[in-house]
């Protein structure tokens, strides 16, 4: 079986990848499963940026044929935040229910035409040598007013599709990884994977 390192200790992110990739034959690993791993800061200002640090580092540092990935929530009402720092959008060390909680304060009021939102995912692909190049992906929706589902993480419980009328915390996990931001962003993953493993013998 072929394996790929994810350049993340998100275990929900893991979890989703790996759920997409096992059709394909592809075990995923991740920086929980690699010791003395280098601490990344995500510094860049894109999600595009981060998810390439991510990757050449950990490339550089294994020698192994590595995916960075970077996502986040794009909410319009609040000018594009949180972006970058969704994953610590009410502090460093937020969990994220503390983040959810941040989200439906600053969007008290806001009337439901005016909640657009949307998921943002960049994967790159990357080797000891170089930064291969980086795809993205994206969903559309809108932020609901209360939690609703358990399923997924993040903000999932709050992301609401409107034309399913369920939040990504509410539908099934097979459903979402056929239209989420990370699934979009995976299925062009995987035709850059393809075109790189023709041109070399890594993997």
């Amino acid at each position: 079986m072929k394996a790929l390192l994810i350049a993340t200790k998100n275990k929900g992110k893991v979890r989703e990848i790996a759920d997409m990739l096992a059709p394909m034959g592809i075990r995923v690993t991740s920086l929980l499963d690699h010791a003395g791993m280098p601490e990344i800061i995500e510094d860049g200002i894109t999600f595009r940026a981060n998810a390439a640090k991510k990757a050449v580092v950990i490339a550089r540092h294994t020698g192994l044929v590595v995916m960075g990935e970077d996502s986040g929530l794009e909410v319009d009402a609040l000018g594009g935040r949180p972006g970058v720092y969704s994953a610590r959008y009410a502090g460093e060390g937020a969990d994220d229910e503390a983040n959810n909680d941040l989200l439906l304060k600053e969007l008290s009021g806001v009337p439901d035409e005016k909640r657009t939102a949307r998921y943002r995912c960049a994967m790159a692909l990357a080797d000891k040598d170089a930064l291969v190049d980086v795809v993205e992906g994206a969903c559309e929706g809108r932020i609901a007013s209360v939690r609703r589902g358990s399923n997924g993480f993040g903000y999932d419980p709050l992301f609401l599709i409107p034309s399913r009328q369920k939040t990504f915390g509410e539908l099934d996990l097979a459903v979402k990884h056929t239209m989420s931001h990370r699934a979009d962003a995976l299925r062009k993953f995987l035709k850059l994977l393809e075109n790189y493993l023709v041109r070399t013998e890594h993997f």
